[in-house]
């Protein structure tokens, strides 16, 4: 007979009404470590009763919507637009040319494709601090394509470096090695040519990878900081990241304030994570991370 265990592997009592007291202890960490924090957060955001610094709401008093309309004023709604045109820009074309580079190193034979993935995730292994004088000088002499002048303090300038990424590409390429050579073959004996196989074979079988690389490039593009303060030097052009860091440092607005900044920089994460879930478990659980 089986012992039973933890998702750790750890054992748990022989008694059922001791396994029931375990599991209960163990949801209740898990309430109290991911749960509190978050309600205690927009506690204070919806709560009416200024509250001294270092202090949170366990429960919203005098409920109201001030401190996220005082948040909106100071930035917070044009910070988020801005983050939504260059997250949902960037991610799009963030995957389409994972996708494509994916299927050439995948399905393709050709000299030195084990130098270029080496290249590419060789890319994973730098720090961003360590190219970040080399990209600002490279972003202020290469001309805009959407408009006059340099891609500082441009769309263009913050969108175009956060499209190429190793971890989708090394993702999605380990993903289609996986799908059998002979739907490919198959497929080139009714007449498809490169194209339709990929849109119509291999990306349907990618969709487990493709909303793995999905989530991941959401959060590292939603989640820039250091690529907006380099490029964005005009306030009209900070993203949520910059605003709610410009306001976490302010001394002049009450916690209720920053808290509501922080809760809309962390809701979009929650909802793509919820919406695509799905995709994302069976992305890992089918092996697309492994090389």
């Amino acid at each position: 007979m089986s012992v039973p265990t933890t998702a750790l592997g750890l054992r748990m009592p022989n008694r059922r009404w001791l396994r029931g007291g375990v599991r209960v202890l163990l949801y209740a960490l898990v309430v109290l470590v991911f749960v509190v924090p978050l309600w205690t957060m927009v506690a204070t955001v919806f709560s009416g009763v200024p509250l001294k610094l270092g202090q949170v709401a366990l429960l919203p008093r005098h409920f109201t919507f001030g401190n996220l309309r005082t948040a909106f004023h100071f930035g917070v709604g044009r910070g988020l637009a801005n983050s939504a045109i260059v997250t949902g820009v960037g991610l799009f074309l963030q995957v389409t040319v994972s996708a494509f580079a994916a299927y050439a190193l995948a399905r393709k034979k050709f000299r030195g494709r084990a130098l270029v993935m080496l290249a590419v995730l060789a890319t994973m292994m730098m720090p961003e601090e360590v190219i970040a004088i080399p990209l600002y000088l490279v972003l202020g002499k290469v001309p805009d394509p959407l408009g006059g002048g340099d891609l500082l303090n441009s769309y263009s300038g913050l969108i175009l470096p956060v499209v190429g990424w190793a971890l989708p590409i090394y993702v999605l390429t380990g993903f289609m090695k996986t799908i059998p050579v002979e739907l490919e073959e198959s497929a080139r004996v009714d007449g498809a040519g490169d194209l339709v196989i990929f849109f119509r074979v291999i990306l349907p079988l990618c969709r487990p990878a493709l909303g793995t690389s999905a989530v991941f490039g959401f959060l590292m593009i939603w989640d820039q900081y250091l690529l907006p303060l380099l490029v964005a030097q005009s306030p009209d052009m900070h993203t949520l990241t910059l605003v709610v860091t410009s306001l976490s440092a302010s001394q002049e607005q009450g916690v209720g304030v920053r808290m509501a900044a922080s809760l809309m920089l962390m809701v979009p994460s929650v909802v793509v994570y919820l919406l695509l879930q799905r995709l994302f478990e069976r992305g890992l659980l089918t092996g697309s991370l492994k090389g």
